[in-house]
């Protein structure tokens, strides 16, 4: 049961992350630094204490009483997650959306669960997953064949990409990308993709503020087993990192695109753009809020991020086919998008099973 509930919650908070978007392609008349912003603050600023008050009424005193270098290690890694997510977008741009995401999901899922098993590796600590561990068990190589068949799954949906691309683009010279660069995009896609594997980074580094949520919770009592919010207090410092790299660029944005009017324009419909952008924001926390739900059954090790990850590209994938955007495509870019889509399911279900181990 405890393995179920743990994949459920991730199951959720990918939901979570492949849908926050939707609500965004509603706000009318905003130019996306407006719109990303504003829904950023709540993403990062306000539902994370709200969050952490409802579920641990001394978060603030935890915080308080953390020593400088959790604090200092969590906001840092939030601070480069975050420009590993602006980085993100110049991926995009000069390698296109299949290759681009392909690449940049991958290795934010390779690293993301793969470095802090290595690092513990050569840094001992009581409850983390060496990376030994994983080569030495049956369950251990079962994961990392899961992880093998996601990245494949991405790869497959990638290619798929591509050729949507070329077949909807065919005879448009306009459609042409101009700025695709293979050897910058590299690079770019490189470094977007290990900086976003930075979050989960920034959740070990935060790990003594949720076990001190995690003892609280326990008061004494060792039946009662992991408390399921314990990292809500970490998201708060975690997300403050975040916010800080936004805010400054969506700032810049705003500055050079002469955009902070979009914010009082009554032209557009304001209560309705604030509303969405709310609805966007704290979709997009519920994600790590299920997220930390599903560590605490399953643990912070690779299994959890493989999951994570994997619900994420999934969800997001099938958002794509329900909404029609495959319409037009030949039944070979069909059929490969659907091939990747399965073995995302696939490789679910073996990590799943190998944590059953």
């Amino acid at each position: 049961m405890q393995l179920l509930a743990g994949v459920f919650f991730h199951f959720i908070g990918g939901v979570a992350s492949g849908s926050f978007y939707v609500p965004y392609k509603k706000v009318k008349g905003w130019a996306w630094e407006s719109l990303w912003i504003i829904g950023g603050l709540f993403s990062w600023l306000i539902v994370p204490p709200i969050a952490a008050w409802l579920t641990i009424p001394d978060f603030i005193d935890i915080i308080k009483q953390s020593d400088t270098s959790t604090l200092a290690f969590t906001y840092m890694f939030g601070l480069l997650w975050g420009i590993g997510g602006l980085t993100y977008g110049l991926g995009v741009r000069y390698l296109g959306v299949g290759l681009g995401s392909s690449i940049m999901l991958g290795l934010t899922m390779v690293f993301g669960s793969l470095i802090p098993s290595i690092y513990y590796q050569f840094n001992p600590a009581e409850g983390k997953e060496a990376f030994e561990l994983y080569l030495n068990s049956r369950w251990g190589i079962i994961m990392l064949c899961g992880l093998a068949i996601c990245i494949m799954g991405i790869v497959l949906c990638g290619k798929a990409a591509v050729l949507k691309e070329r077949e909807l683009d065919k005879g448009k010279k306009e459609s042409v990308n101009d700025e695709y660069k293979f050897g910058l995009g590299l690079l770019v896609a490189i470094i977007a993709g290990v900086l976003s594997a930075c979050f989960n980074f920034g959740i070990e580094a935060g790990k003594p503020m949720a076990n001190v949520a995690n003892d609280l919770w326990k008061a004494g009592d060792m039946t009662k087993g992991e408390f399921l919010f314990q990292n809500n207090v970490t998201y708060v410092v975690l997300l403050w990192g975040g916010l800080t790299t936004n805010f400054l660029w969506c700032f810049i944005l705003n500055l050079k695109n002469k955009t902070f009017k979009d914010y009082i324009n009554t032209k557009n419909p304001l209560t309705i753009n604030y509303l969405l952008c709310a609805l966007a924001g704290t979709t997009w926390y519920l994600q790590f809020f299920f997220y930390g739900m599903g560590e605490s059954k399953m643990g912070n090790g690779a299994s959890s991020w493989i999951l994570h990850m994997a619900f994420i590209i999934l969800i997001a994938n099938l958002w794509g086919v329900l909404l029609k955007e495959w319409k037009g495509v030949s039944r070979k870019t069909y059929a490969t998008i659907i091939g990747g889509i399965a073995l995302i399911v696939i490789s679910v279900i073996i990590v799943g099973f190998s944590k059953s181990l």
